[in-house]
């Protein structure tokens, strides 16, 4: 498997996945045990009351990329505890890029650190996620 072979099946995979399409998260690229996603900052959905991005919806990006990485070692996975910590807050308009890196795979657990960019490649947040791992995708092998 290659690059562009795993990132077509992760996107068809999340293709079918509502709440992504509503936060219009984007799979950008991935590698055995990596992913990068993005959101532009839409106003209409992703802000609070300070007209800034709100804390859940850069959670919701961290969460999804942790996701896309699980899945790039083959992993069907549910999050069994995620923390974030904030350090930078971006604007509508902007985009926030996350890329999450698989560091523990286990048989029943993967552990999966992400740090959050704005454009300007300042760090806006850098979360570590427990996953659970329920099954395997068939099509995606744990090493490629």
């Amino acid at each position: 498997m290659d690059a562009a072979a795993c990132l077509k099946i992760v996107r068809d995979i999340y293709s079918i996945n509502h709440f992504v399409a509503l936060c219009e998260i984007k799979i950008d690229s991935v590698t055995c045990g990596e992913a990068t996603l993005s959101m532009i900052i839409n106003p209409e959905k992703h802000t609070n009351l300070y007209g800034v991005v709100h804390g859940g919806a850069l959670e919701a990006l961290a969460d999804t990329a942790v996701g896309v990485a699980s899945a790039t070692v083959g992993a069907r996975v549910m999050t069994l505890s995620i923390n974030m910590n904030f350090i930078k807050n971006i604007h509508p308009g902007e985009k926030a890029t996350a890329v999450a890196r698989v560091r523990h795979q286990g048989r029943t657990t993967i552990i999966v650190d992400v740090d959050t960019w704005n454009e300007q490649r300042e760090l806006m947040g850098r979360s570590t996620a427990t996953m659970f791992v329920r099954g395997q995708f068939e099509n995606i092998p744990a090493k490629w």
